[in-house]
């Protein structure tokens, strides 16, 4: 299991997705630290991602007390996106790289304070955005780019076209599949930047708030309280 997961899960997950609103057919069977650790995603550690805010001008995550999560873009990828298969291929790496980077923030976003939430709390995933740059003005891979994002992101969440999907279905659940919007035309030295918007539960969202703010990287005094210092 990936550092800093939850070691002892039972399958009910935690008090906050149990109390979420959700049909039971539609309710998580596994658990996604579990297909992280399958797929070889590197979560990193709590010193290296849980800092403070002070000097940065740009949130990573913002909680809000309905419990919607915000996620900045990342930008990823060496190269502009053209309609090229390798070219695209390329991006599509990129994208799962963005992935990896999100489910990675977030994970530390969620469970740095000791409220008792972490990934499995996601809800649903309500919106990604894909922005992908390419100059081309007869480009027309966009949403082929980005279908690299929202694959990855369905590997660990649940979706048709993730990886644990078969026939189109996924046995785990669906709270991978999301809206989305895939647009090209963008400048940049990457290839992409996707954003992310989803659902935790709204008592685990005030919980967070209420105990450390609704800002990740944290707030200077909020750090400081959450680090002990």
């Amino acid at each position: 299991m990936p550092p800093g997961a939850n070691q002892n899960r039972e399958k009910t997950l935690s008090k906050f997705y149990d109390h979420a609103i959700l049909p039971a057919e539609l309710r998580r069977n596994y658990n996604v630290y579990d297909r992280i650790s399958e797929l070889g995603i590197d979560l990193g550690s709590e010193d290296e991602i849980v800092v403070s805010l002070q000097g940065r001008n740009i949130a990573g995550v913002v909680f809000h007390e309905s419990g919607i999560v915000y996620m900045s873009g990342v930008g990823m990828g060496e190269m502009q996106m053209n309609d090229d298969p390798d070219t695209v291929a390329h991006g599509q790496n990129a994208g799962r790289q963005c992935a990896e980077h999100h489910i990675r923030t977030l994970h530390h976003a969620i469970s740095c304070g000791g409220e008792g939430g972490d990934l499995n709390d996601i809800i649903y995933t309500v919106k990604a955005l894909g922005m992908v740059v390419s100059t081309d003005v007869k480009f027309n891979s966009g949403p082929a780019v980005v279908n690299g994002y929202s694959n990855r992101w369905m590997d660990v969440f649940g979706g048709g076209t993730g990886h644990y999907a078969s026939d189109g279905a996924d046995d785990g659940g669906y709270a991978g599949v999301h809206t989305r919007s895939a647009i090209g035309g963008f400048t940049g030295r990457f290839s992409l930047e996707p954003e992310m918007i989803v659902a935790i539960p709204p008592e685990l969202a005030r919980e967070i708030i209420v105990n450390r703010g609704w800002i990740f990287p944290l707030i200077p005094s909020m750090y400081d309280k959450i680090k002990g210092n």
